[in-house]
């Protein structure tokens, strides 16, 4: 965490209204809170301070909230959970964050009370302390492997760059091959929503099969099971689980 014991979020929002409303709500829930007003300072504060969240609105002055989740995605290389605001109806918004690496988003107007649980969620997934003791260190996969505990994910040896919801999304199909899931079943299991928009997690599988399958196009572990769901295919090569 950024700061002392206390779980740090990032706001990048330029209407003063909402932006200082979160401020206070968040920080009755014990988090310590940075806010910027524009795309550069909200970039700028992001590389500074290293948040364990950020709440990013999409239309920034200056620099958007996209082109901010791309530099951090794609040129830092940060996994750093990230909630995106977006207007209500705007499906492209919706989907185009998602693509960029955003783990979530929350439409406007949005109740602050919604926000605030999504935040939450999100970090004691993306904070938890896993016990080493109650989970297998290492699953493999062909040539992939993933660590719960030290969150770490490899693929040919080499590191696997992941959001936090790609690697929980990874982490769930590894320990469950062979195992047909919905999308609300994802939602539900992946994401801790008991409701929500199945595009989420359409978009999450696309972008973990650009990083795990040899062909994307084609996929051949992480498969479309249609009418029904997602499936994922162990590597021949991979040794049998022991039941859970």
């Amino acid at each position: 965490m950024a700061r002392g014991d206390r779980p740090h979020v990032l706001v990048v929002e330029d209407d003063l209204a909402v932006r200082d409303v979160l401020r206070r709500y968040l920080e009755q829930e014990a988090y310590d809170v940075t806010v910027a007003s524009d795309g550069p300072s909200g970039l700028a504060a992001a590389r500074r301070v290293e948040p364990d969240l950020i709440v990013l609105d999409v239309m920034l002055p200056a620099l958007s909230g996209l082109q901010i989740c791309e530099q951090l995605r794609i040129t830092d290389g940060s996994s750093v959970p990230i909630i995106m605001l977006t207007a209500l109806g705007e499906t492209d918004d919706r989907i185009v964050g998602l693509s960029a690496g955003a783990d979530d988003y929350v439409t406007k107007p949005f109740s602050v009370k919604e926000l605030t649980l999504r935040v939450g969620s999100v970090l004691r997934r993306s904070l938890a302390i896993v016990d080493p003791a109650v989970v297998a260190p290492l699953v493999v996969d062909g040539d992939l492997a993933i660590n719960p505990v030290s969150r770490e994910a490899l693929r040919d040896g080499a590191p696997l760059r992941l959001t936090t919801r790609e690697f929980h999304l990874l982490h769930f199909f590894l320990r469950r091959p062979r195992e047909v899931f919905s999308r609300e079943d994802l939602l539900q299991q992946v994401w801790g929503w008991e409701y929500g928009d199945h595009s989420t997690v359409t978009v999450h599988v696309k972008r973990l099969r650009r990083k795990v399958e040899p062909e994307p196009a084609e996929p051949r572990r992480l498969v479309t099971v249609y009418g029904l769901g997602y499936r994922w295919d162990p590597s021949p090569t991979t040794p049998e689980e022991e039941p859970r």
